[in-house]
């Protein structure tokens, strides 16, 4: 399971005994959950109307933070191609898999220093993310134009001898050259009609090349004959610079790209991981603006990350709501009409509980 519940309750007499009540509740009769203590250090609380203002702020920025998380990794996923099975190894936060950052999480000082107020904390995590998502924007347009190019270029010299760029199949004694009065121009034959030709260059699946000298004279009567016949007049002029251009250009961006691998590669591990923890610092606020403006002052509560047990998610709901239920009863009244079908509103999706909570899925990849 990748999906982990970070929620929070109000300190008893202890926030240990907060810690114990739920420990017992969900693991020690069943099997429902493994929990883990959240540590957030003491944050700078400020005055009501300024959480309350960052408590929307928070939530419109760990959206916008957990979608370029997201971009990041898959961006990754696409640039490593082949070897999609090593992305999730690439995928790290501070050199550690993502499930033992989080659940060892400890708040970053040195990046977001606490002394600061809480509105600075969260700007200083926007402007951040907002570099990141626009640098990869640039480098991912470079890359995919890079790409993209190469690709192109393989494409003209693959396939069927109808598409397919001739210019590695044929050879300049193929063609009369610098006459002024012959021209050789080069057929597609499908091969059940090989017999009527005589010379053949090369062979797909479905079809010969094959190559003509004729009178200059006498080319538009030959195209029309061949059309009526089936056969296929390749465009086609042997021309020594186009070609060694072009497979000039073929190595040329070949060597770019595998240049750029490298270093793109590098760049997206490392800001995966920054925007990564930039997004599990926005729970962390979120959970401590929540909690201050649900329980009030002095700052006073236990965050808890829980890994629930897939079979068992209903029933740690229950468990959980049955636990906290005191704590806010207009949260009853939200569950209970979400229980019930009501044309047009879908309550449960607001997910509102009598605890602060919110929903952490490790899972970020969406492979095609």
């Amino acid at each position: 399971m990748t999906e982990f519940w970070l929620i929070s309750a109000p300190g008893e007499k202890t926030c240990q005994q907060t810690w114990d009540k739920m420990m017992v509740a969900t693991t020690r009769t069943n099997n429902l959950s493994t929990n883990y203590k959240f540590n957030i250090p003491d944050l700078k609380v400020g005055t009501l109307d300024v959480l309350v203002g960052l408590s929307d702020e928070l939530a419109k920025l760990s959206s916008f933070v957990e979608s370029v998380v997201k971009k990041v990794a898959q961006y990754m996923a696409d640039v490593l191609e082949d070897s999609r099975d090593k992305v999730q190894e690439n995928l790290l936060a501070n050199g550690v898999d993502l499930v033992t950052y989080l659940t060892r999480f400890q708040w970053d000082m040195a990046k977001y220093p606490i002394k600061q107020s809480l509105k600075n904390i969260s700007e200083i995590i926007s402007k951040q993310v907002t570099q990141i998502d626009n640098d990869l924007k640039a480098r991912a347009s470079a890359y995919n134009n890079l790409k993209g190019n190469l690709q192109n270029l393989e494409r003209k010299n693959a396939g069927s001898l109808l598409t397919r760029s001739l210019a590695d199949i044929v050879k300049k004694e193929d063609f009369v050259l610098d006459s002024e009065y012959l021209v050789t121009m080069l057929v597609v034959v499908p091969k059940t009609s090989y017999a009527e030709w005589q010379l053949t260059h090369s062979l797909d699946q479905d079809s010969g090349l094959f190559s003509v000298t004729l009178f200059r004279k006498a080319v538009d009567d030959f195209r029309l004959k061949a059309r009526e016949n089936k056969f296929l007049v390749r465009d086609f002029q042997y021309n020594e610079e186009e070609m060694k251009a072009d497979k000039e250009e073929m190595t040329r961006l070949s060597t770019d790209k595998k240049k750029q691998f490298g270093p793109l590669v590098r760049w997206l591990k490392v800001n995966f991981s920054e925007s990564f923890i930039a997004w599990i610092h926005i729970k962390a606020l979120r959970v401590f603006v929540e909690s201050v403006l649900r329980y009030g002052l002095p700052v006073n509560f236990q965050a808890m990350l829980l890994q629930p047990n897939k079979k068992n998610m209903k029933k740690l709901r229950e468990v959980l709501y049955d636990l906290y239920k005191h704590l806010d009863s207009s949260a009853a009244a939200i569950i209970d009409q979400s229980a019930m079908d009501i044309p047009g509103i879908n309550l449960s999706q607001q997910e509102y509980y009598p605890y602060v909570y919110y929903k952490i899925d490790c899972n970020l990849l969406d492979f095609k």
